[in-house]
């Protein structure tokens, strides 16, 4: 059923957005320290990533998208935290709002739509990094009950600076 305009849905991505996702991401590469990716995307090279989700599992991906034409405001993932097998029930996850659609309540909505679908799941901790300084995604992981487990510093240069990444970590699960 479509959105009415300015409702905002969230759903798992799906190949159609994939042009939209790159486009959102490459935003991110260009103009901020928030990844350490250096070099912008195109859509086919981002389809290997968008094809690592699925809609049941660990490894998800959702998008917040608003109006009847679904305009992508966001997305979260879980992915795998590490690829040795015994790291299997930690997830890192992460959250991008477009350009415009921040501060709307974007990445709340996507990272409680997350989290309500990994309490299904057989994972035990959620990890998180965040290039500082960035106070909106402090907050933001604080206020989902993530805790910080320490702050590598100085330790990616982009834009000819370094810069400190902090690590926070989050219980999942009830085991």
């Amino acid at each position: 059923m479509p959105s009415q305009p300015g409702e905002v849905q969230v759903r798992p991505g799906t190949e159609a957005d994939l042009g939209a996702l790159t486009e959102l991401y490459n935003h991110y590469v260009r103009e901020t320290a928030i990844t350490f990716d250096v070099t912008p995307f195109t859509p086919q090279e981002r389809r290997r990533w968008l094809l690592s989700y699925s809609e049941d599992g660990p490894h998800r991906l959702l998008v917040a998208t608003e109006g009847p034409e679904s305009r992508i405001l966001g997305y979260a993932t879980s992915s795998p935290f590490q690829a040795k097998a015994a790291y299997s029930t930690s997830v890192e996850v992460s959250v991008y709002c477009a350009p415009g659609a921040a501060g709307r309540g974007i990445g709340t909505l996507l990272y409680e739509a997350l989290f309500e679908a990994l309490a299904t799941e057989d994972v035990h901790r959620a990890y998180a990094g965040v290039t500082e300084p960035n106070p909106a995604s402090d907050r933001l992981h604080r206020r989902f009950g993530f805790s910080v487990v320490g702050t590598y510093r100085e330790v990616g240069r982009k834009f000819g600076r370094y810069w400190d990444v902090t690590r926070y970590e989050r219980r999942l699960g009830q085991a």
